[in-house]
């Protein structure tokens, strides 16, 4: 099935300016009220998200999966997982929502697969040395009987890497590698037929109308040759060593790129197409490297969305972000949440927030929900006004905060379980959204159920409560959203004006749009022009500009 959309012309593709919106299925909204969110919740609530002003729609894993990690272990990637619905209902989502001039992106999981993959199914019931073992890492373990991991690797999850199976004849045998969870086996993508099969899953959801991909873990296939110890584990997505001179066995290794380059050639077959990088590799100097012609059209822009809400801060990554991104031909993209940290109305309330993927559980000091707002609403409307791609998390048009108080019995997050406790995860980013205030769950299911609890506050922040309600985070995002399209914000160039202010404060031009944020201390004098949109509610021509505050002129 193809969708139409407005031919773009070179160097303005729809991918080089989108807003995307990220969606986490299963915490959207709930269409059969059985309280986990499914795609006739999504197609139910299109014209909210054609109200708020995006351009496409990407969403968390919709493919068939035990849910051990919230789909991100799939086990068939052709079909559509009957927690969320049928192929019928995500054909019927893909038109209604290009009737609204709204894109949807799937989320390709190929890293690992689920344990209950048939292929995986396959290799447990095989020998050593087989075929079906040989699309996964299966390796000999060390010591007199095998009894050691093949390596030090960790899992980002907590623990090791690996997992002994037990052989067809009884006995314990070989081990597999899974740098996630141990029901996520990794996939030996040096096997070609490893390759072929994602390149026609690939050719599957494109030959279905689907505008691209969000590939995760992206930068993770490729591991080195020997598989060699790690001399600093950290479990982290980056897992940055402490000298990087010396590359880090499965992280951003240069052998992915040559699979980069192998699916740009599958997508450039087709119409309007894009995929963008979940690609964890610093700097920024080298995430470009991601994003040159022959490879992605984007990469998230992790280095951003890890910098506090500082002014000398801010400037650098933009400028570093615009620089090295614009030297490869690709537009820079902008984030500040997504499904795996913490909400930014939250994080940036904090000096030091706990490492990603770890999360804010009842024992950490809490948040100042205030602060958090504050400056959430302020660095989301600094962000938009950037030339390039940027991304939107589900909830955060409402100004959403992390759900840091979630009791440890309604935990989902494996992390939480392969730590203990002691991390407990990233459940708090992920708890379905509000959007009617007096209504059972706030609306998120017909029947008030919520496959995570949602806490009291946000009933404050639901959306029925703040559309056509002046000075709220949804309005004002709907209006960012509006000048940025019809200004071409996303297609424009950035010019820094930051002598026209005070020195609290940063300041630049993109078109005929002008803004500027001031970060701390008194007001700051604000340049002459048209106030377009603003976080300082009630603010207007020649008043002062409050600490934590953004506001955009038209000049």
């Amino acid at each position: 099935m193809q969708t139409s959309f407005p031919e773009n012309k070179a160097g303005h593709e729809w991918w080089r300016s989108a807003v995307i919106y990220q969606i986490y299925p299963r915490s959207f909204a709930d269409g059969n009220g059985d309280g986990i969110g499914d795609i006739p919740g999504i197609t139910s609530r299109l014209d909210s998200l054609a109200e708020l002003g995006i351009d496409a729609i990407w969403s968390s894993p919709l493919t068939k999966s035990p849910q051990k990690d919230a789909g991100y272990d799939v086990s068939d990637y052709r079909d559509i997982d009957p927690l969320f619905g049928t192929l019928e209902d995500f054909d019927d989502l893909v038109a209604k929502a290009a009737a609204k001039g709204i894109r949807i992106i799937m989320d390709l999981v190929p890293n690992h697969s689920s344990s209950m993959h048939p292929w995986f199914l396959e290799a447990l019931a095989s020998e050593p040395g087989s075929k079906e073992r040989a699309r996964y890492m299966f390796r000999d373990g060390k010591g007199e009987n095998g009894e050691v991991p093949p390596n030090n690797w960790e899992s980002v999850f907590g623990g090791a890497a690996w997992t002994r199976v037990t052989e067809p004849n009884g006995e314990l045998g070989q081990w597999y590698l899974h740098i996630f969870d141990s029901s996520q086996p990794d996939f030996d993508w040096t096997n070609p037929e490893v390759r072929a099969e994602f390149e026609s899953v690939l050719r599957f959801w494109l030959d279905r109308g689907v505008a691209g991909f969000r590939i995760d873990v992206a930068h993770g296939l490729i591991k080195a040759d020997g598989l060699p110890d790690i001399d600093d584990n950290n479990s982290t997505m980056s897992g940055q060593p402490k000298d990087r001179a010396k590359p880090h066995p499965f992280w951003g290794l240069e052998g992915v790129h040559e699979i980069n380059r192998e699916w740009r050639k599958v997508l450039d077959e087709y119409q309007d197409r894009a995929m963008c990088a979940e690609a964890w590799v610093m700097p920024l100097s080298r995430m470009a490297t991601w994003v040159r012609k022959d490879e992605y059209h984007q990469t998230f822009n992790f280095a951003y969305l890890e910098t506090p809400w500082k002014k000398d801060s801010q400037f650098k990554v933009i400028n570093e972000s615009i620089k090295e991104f614009s030297a490869v031909g690709a537009p820079a993209t902008w984030v500040l949440s997504n499904h795996d940290v913490i909400r930014h109305s939250t994080r940036l309330s904090y000096d030091k927030v706990p490492k990603q993927g770890d999360g804010i559980g009842p024992d950490y000091e809490q948040p100042n929900e205030e602060l958090g707002l504050r400056r959430g609403r302020a660095a989301s409307a600094f962000m938009l006004g950037l030339p390039g791609g940027a991304y939107i998390y589900q909830g955060e048009e409402l100004g959403l905060p992390e759900h840091t108080t979630l009791d440890g019995k309604f935990r989902e997050d494996p992390t939480y379980f392969r730590t203990n406790g002691e991390r407990v995860g990233r459940d708090g980013c992920r708890v379905p959204i509000p959007w009617e205030a007096n209504s059972p769950g706030y609306g998120f299911s017909t029947e008030g159920k919520s496959w995570l609890p949602q806490p009291e506050n946000f009933k404050a922040y639901a959306r029925d409560v703040q559309t056509d309600n002046p000075g709220t985070t949804l309005e004002l995002y709907k209006s960012l959203l509006q000048i940025r399209k019809s200004h071409e914000l996303g297609h424009g160039d950035l010019v820094w004006k930051n002598e026209l202010i005070a020195e609290t404060g940063l300041c630049y031009q993109n078109g005929d749009v002008m803004v500027v944020a001031n970060f701390e201390g008194a007001g700051l004098e604000v340049p002459a022009g048209e106030i377009l949109a603003t976080t300082q509610v009630g603010l207007t021509e020649g008043d002062q500009l409050e600490a934590d505050q953004v506001v955009w002129i038209k000049i």
